[in-house]
């Protein structure tokens, strides 16, 4: 390996730099680099004092708003949510502003024009609610013109805050719904006129005002709010140097660091690329000085970071939304996550694990690292408000959005009981604050996504595109999961992670569940591929943040994040043929029997793909140990025999070859 790589001349950081990253504190560059990649976090900073407090007591009233009706009960339902999605909005066009050239210090007067309209939208409703409700589907003139400017409001803050991407799909499905008597073939239809359209987007609970809206005014907002708490107690630095105290110390350790604490807050904060850099900011210097190449380290903190969104209990939000479609208790989606989630991190783990043993890197030296009993010690009180919520929502029978309130007074009150933890009203006020602010993108997202299932419920698109991923498949169950992977890749790129489960659960999944699979299994296989959007090139973007911390190339950390998580584009297949990885309708025996031959099948991949064991591998044991693996896919007895069969050949025969290379004497 070159020398510059294995060293991290480039791009080096220095040991007090790495400390201030562990303990949450980013540099000025780190913080611009989440601004260029994450447009959640391209926000203004208020220079004007009166504007700057005004914002943050608006920001702990949205807070408190939802706070307080989670406990006492919401207003009717299009009341709520259009109440939500205007503070939502009016909150948007103030922290966000126009193009990346504008005034990052100062709102601008066409802004706080935005922020007027947005309030306008929720008067209308809440003055004329019963007018408005009673209209749906005949709308007046004033009806039309608030449809048409809640349209447009959300398209555009859904550009400040997400990008382009999912307002352009939004446009195209308005152009669809509009103009479908020109549209060719099968997905042709009658078409809609904007009154229509737009009246359905905003009088009723299938547009805009939607199922995504209506989580997002609840779960969502709740357990944003709850990651906010959490960081204000300094659970992120426990996280780090609970994973540094773990796994700093063994081969490849810092590698291993990546991925347990990445996997910890991203399952909280739900956003790749800001978990990224915030992780990564101490974890790809530590790995490029233990010799990793700055495009491996990169790809392992990328490929960890979006894992996150795949881990329970929290699962970056979209199980909420899962939750809803399917009428399924969030406690019983976060049992069928579990087992997928730890497989793709085992995938990982086990392919820092061979890369350290082929490269023969070491670890950290122990006497750098915190200890487990310190670390427990210090913060691990910490963990508690956790282990409550887990208990509530699995056990108690209380409902999610009781247990999210539950669960932040219990993290305030837990983080009491030491200084080091404890939160002044100051931390409270800003993790309330912080609440709102990082629930906007969101909200926004769900708002937008509203347009596009909207259409979809309007025109039957999602049955036409479902119906035409069958007829490409054929009668191939192989064949039509491919064809509904690369659909949910494609839909799910440079579009926020939720809105990408959202479309895809709604134009993908219903293909699969046609077929006879399992509607959680259908579910899971659209939002593990939307969620790998995120790490596939060209449109990787937590593979950018990660290759913007390492110094290395952003496509080749991109592909090499690709290889890293190979095991979870290759789990979502495996839970479709053995629906026991998603404990659905097995015994406690025949699930074990499934887990254990899919942890066997995810360990030669990782052989496979790194291409080492005990010893480098040949060719032919690579071809050897993928076939091993796709036997275990299928969780058929003879099957899984065969695979066992091939693992124990490939162990036998790698052992054997290290132990004569090490004894031969040189000539």
């Amino acid at each position: 390996m070159d020398d510059k790589v294995r060293t991290g001349t480039e791009h080096d950081v220095s040991d007090e730099a790495i400390a201030k990253a562990m303990a949450g504190e980013l540099s000025e560059e780190q913080l611009n680099l989440i601004k260029d990649l994450d447009k959640e976090s391209s926000v203004r900073k208020l220079e004007t004092p009166w504007i700057a407090r005004l914002f943050y007591l608006a920001c702990i009233g949205v807070t408190l708003y939802h706070f307080i009706t989670s406990l006492i009960g919401t207003p009717v339902i299009l009341e709520h949510r259009s109440l939500h999605v205007s503070m939502m909005l009016a909150l948007c066009f103030v922290m966000y502003p126009f193009s990346k050239k504008s005034n990052f210090k100062q709102v601008s007067w066409w802004d706080w024009m935005l922020v007027v309209l947005s309030i306008s939208v929720v008067v209308y409703v809440w003055v004329d609610y019963l007018g408005v409700v009673e209209r749906a589907g005949m709308p007046n003139t004033p009806d039309l013109v608030v449809a048409t400017i809640l349209t447009v409001l959300v398209l555009e803050a859904a550009r400040r805050s997400a990008g382009w991407a999912l307002p352009i799909l939004s446009l195209l499905f308005i152009a669809y719904g509009l103009f479908g008597r020109s549209v060719p073939g099968v997905f042709g239809h009658r078409g809609y006129t904007w009154m229509q359209l737009s009246n359905h987007f905003f009088a009723n609970t299938e547009g805009i005002y939607g199922t995504s809206v209506s989580v997002a005014a609840s779960y969502i907002f709740l357990f944003i709010l709850f990651g906010a708490v959490m960081g204000k107690s300094g659970m992120g630095s426990f996280f780090n140097d609970l994973a540094m105290a773990l796994a700093g110390h063994t081969k490849g350790g810092p590698a291993k660091v990546a991925v347990i604490s990445s996997g910890l807050l991203g399952s909280i904060n739900g956003s790749a690329v800001a978990n990224v850099v915030t992780t990564g900011a101490f974890t790809i210097p530590l790995m490029k000085k233990t010799g990793y190449s700055k495009d491996f380290a990169g790809a392992v903190e990328a490929s960890a970071s979006v894992g996150g969104q795949l881990l329970p209990p929290v699962m970056g939000a979209a199980a909420f939304i899962m939750a809803e479609i399917l009428s399924i208790p969030y406690s019983v989606i976060i049992i069928h996550a579990a087992i997928p989630a730890l497989l793709y991190y085992l995938g990982i783990i086990v392919q820092v694990q061979l890369r350290a043993g082929k490269t023969n890197l070491l670890g950290l030296p122990k006497d750098r690292l915190p200890l487990v009993k310190n670390v427990m010690k210090e913060k691990g009180h910490l963990l508690i408000p956790i282990f409550l919520l887990l208990y509530l929502l699995l056990f108690s029978g209380t409902t999610v959005v009781f247990s999210a309130v539950i669960t932040i007074v219990a993290t305030i009150v837990v983080a009491a009981l030491k200084k080091s933890t404890r939160m002044s009203i100051k931390d409270i006020c800003d993790a309330f604050a912080d609440g709102a602010t990082q629930t906007v993108a969101v909200a926004i997202a769900c708002a937008c996504v509203g347009i596009i299932i909207g259409v979809t419920s309007k025109t039957g698109f999602g049955l036409t595109m479902a119906n035409t991923i069958i007829t490409l498949g054929g009668k191939s169950l192989a064949i039509t999961l491919i064809f509904t992977m690369v659909t949910c890749m494609i839909l799910g790129m440079g579009v926020p992670s939720i809105p990408a489960y959202i479309i895809t659960a709604t134009v993908a999944a219903p293909a699969l569940a046609k077929l006879g699979i399992p509607v959680i299994a259908a579910h899971m296989f659209s939002f593990y591929y939307a969620m790998f959007a995120n790490l596939t090139p060209p449109v990787a973007l937590a593979a950018f943040a990660a290759a913007g911390v390492s110094g290395g190339d952003p496509m080749k950390t991109g592909f090499a994040a690709v290889k890293l998580a190979i095991a979870g584009f290759i789990v979502p297949f495996m839970f479709v043929y053995s629906p026991q990885l998603l404990l659905i309708n097995t015994t406690f025996l025949e699930g074990l029997r499934v887990t254990i031959g899919a942890c066997f099948g995810v360990f030669m991949i990782g052989v496979a793909a790194e291409g080492y064991l005990f010893a480098k591998t040949n060719i032919l044991m690579r071809i050897l140990a993928a076939c091993g693996a796709l036997a275990l896919i299928d969780s058929g007895i003879y099957s899984d025999l065969a695979g066992f069969c091939v693992l124990v050949v490939l162990v036998a025969y790698q052992y054997f070859s290290a132990k004569r290379a090490k004894n031969a004497v040189p000539a």
